[in-house]
């Protein structure tokens, strides 16, 4: 897994959003063990501490689950992974239409800028390379 940390944003907090992100595009599978806390620490470049304390944070979230003496697991219910997914996209799309308010795009252009993108991105994917 590759671990995006920076120092603007608490360990703690990048770390519960990077593992959300990796549960939500599968990388950790519904039911999959994860990685123990000492081995996800040292990949992430943290005290095992902090990841720890992260770990309990998702567990509370219902997206990790832990079991005595062979570790972590992904929740295999996927109505609380699809719950968590939508809930990010949510905070995400409202973050983008407050930028591109701020930037002066009404609700009309916000919509062509993201249907050119599409498009655009699309296209890209069509591209032999």
């Amino acid at each position: 897994m590759v671990w995006h940390l920076d120092a603007d944003t608490p360990l703690y907090s990048q770390i519960i959003s990077n593992i959300e992100v990796a549960i939500a595009s599968g990388f950790y599978k519904p039911g999959s063990q994860i990685p123990p806390v000492r081995t996800l620490a040292m990949e992430a470049g943290v005290n095992p501490n902090t990841m720890q304390r992260a770990m309990e944070a998702l567990e509370q979230k219902k997206l990790l689950f832990s079991q005595r003496t062979k570790g972590r697991f992904v929740t295999s219910d996927t109505e609380v992974i699809e719950t968590m997914k939508k809930n990010m996209a949510k905070e995400k799309i409202e973050n983008f239409i407050s930028e591109m308010t701020k930037l002066g795009f009404t609700q009309k252009e916000i919509i062509e800028q993201i249907e050119l993108n599409m498009a655009r991105t699309e296209a890209e994917k069509d591209e032999p390379v």
